[in-house]
């Protein structure tokens, strides 16, 4: 008969078992625990994270992300020339600017086959473009009066919403045209008022682009005759007069170290294209008040001043959203003309808006432009500015 155990014996076998073998036990227990309980954490982790995924994001928490700006082709003019192709005579250009464009080769169209036709006024002319673009196209290389970002005549402006207005200033006065953080452009009026009137008749005279710390003014001498075959242009970079060059390329290019500035001659006289790099393109072209218009308006111009001004188009490449000026806030986003339509001369008013006390200056009202360099750029800057 086995033997009945008993308290004591079982306290006696316990205290017989190694000491060291319950520890170890004790050791690999808590071990597996911990194992089991770091796998459920992860698992835990990994289920949340994935339904979280799912959920549409927090605008406040998780803003999106700024779109990507558009292109801004700083040195689209960056190119050297080829030798024409030996059967066609098109021009080539090889370009040099930073992008895709890089190191390629462009052909004028057959269309267009040089740059600066001899024959500018009848024959579209060969545009080069090294940016983004990468492509060489034909365009009339003069202003269109009746197109966009157009000023011609006493003045009239097509806004960048298709809009046509008058603005008329006054004689002797200057105003913003635009005025961006990163570019400012003003003009300068002349005008007459005859006996009896109680406004000035205006026509823009001199345009200054400002642009980072740099100036350049393009203006129509004063001449009592006009005529056709003499040059009144006057050009002038950072306070300097620079005279552009009648042949050859018949053009004055400077780079700033960011931006490439050009002035070229899109006719044998008083007809430019001015390019300032990822900013700007105007087309001008210094002409008289005729005869015929003087009479037919009625402006009772003095014998002795042909009223030498300007007809102009810009080309804007890199506005903001809230430009200023005269024409630079028509090519705001939504931007609705406050102007009468169905009307012969609507009319622009804000001259205390955007009028300047000198051609040069950026200080109006509402303007925007803050003279600093490029990003990139040195300080730049030249010798004191003239005012007209």
């Amino acid at each position: 008969m086995a033997a009945s155990s008993s308290p004591q014996t079982h306290h006696l076998l316990l205290s017989n078992l190694p000491k060291k073998l319950d520890l170890n036990r004790l050791k690999i227990f808590i071990m597996g625990k911990s194992i089991i309980l770091v796998a459920f954490l992860l698992i835990f982790i990994s289920v949340v994270g994935a339904a979280d995924e799912n959920k549409p994001a927090d605008p406040k928490k998780n803003p999106a992300p700024v779109p990507a700006t558009k292109p801004v082709d700083y040195d689209a003019t960056n190119y050297d020339f080829l030798t024409p192709e030996p059967e066609t005579g098109r021009q080539r250009a090889f370009c040099k600017s930073k992008g895709a464009c890089n190191y390629k080769v462009l052909t004028c169209p057959a269309e267009c086959p040089e740059r600066k036709p001899k024959k500018n006024r009848k024959e579209k002319g060969c545009f080069i473009h090294c940016g983004s673009k990468c492509e060489a196209t034909c365009k009339w290389r003069r202003a269109k009066c009746n197109g966009y970002g157009a000023l011609c005549y006493d003045p009239r402006f097509i806004g960048g919403d298709g809009v046509m207005f008058y603005f008329h200033g006054g004689k002797g006065r200057s105003f913003a045209l635009v005025s961006d953080t990163n570019l400012q452009i003003n003009a300068h009026f002349i005008g007459n008022r005859p006996n009896g009137r109680i406004r000035d008749y205006t026509w823009v005279q001199s345009v200054a682009v400002k642009f980072d710390t740099h100036t350049l003014i393009i203006s129509a001498k004063k001449v009592a005759q006009w005529d056709d075959s003499i040059d009144v242009l006057l050009v002038k970079w950072d306070g300097q007069q620079i005279n552009v060059p009648f042949h050859g390329d018949a053009e004055w290019k400077t780079n700033t170290g960011v931006r490439e500035v050009t002035v070229e001659r899109t006719d044998d006289t008083n007809s430019v294209r001015v390019t300032v790099g990822g900013l700007v393109e105007i087309d001008m072209k210094a002409v008289p008040v005729t005869k015929e218009d003087d009479k037919a308006h009625n402006y009772q111009l003095p014998s002795n001043d042909a009223f030498a001004h300007f007809e102009t188009q810009f080309k804007f490449l890199n506005l903001s959203d809230e430009v200023e000026g005269i024409l630079g806030k028509t090519y705001r986003p939504g931007y609705v003309s406050p102007v009468k339509r169905g009307v012969a001369m609507p009319i622009m008013g804000g001259e205390d808006k955007y009028e300047i006390p000198s051609l040069t200056s950026a200080a109006c009202n509402v303007c925007m432009f803050q003279k600093k360099p490029a990003a990139g750029a040195g300080a730049g800057g030249g010798g004191a500015l003239a005012d007209f």
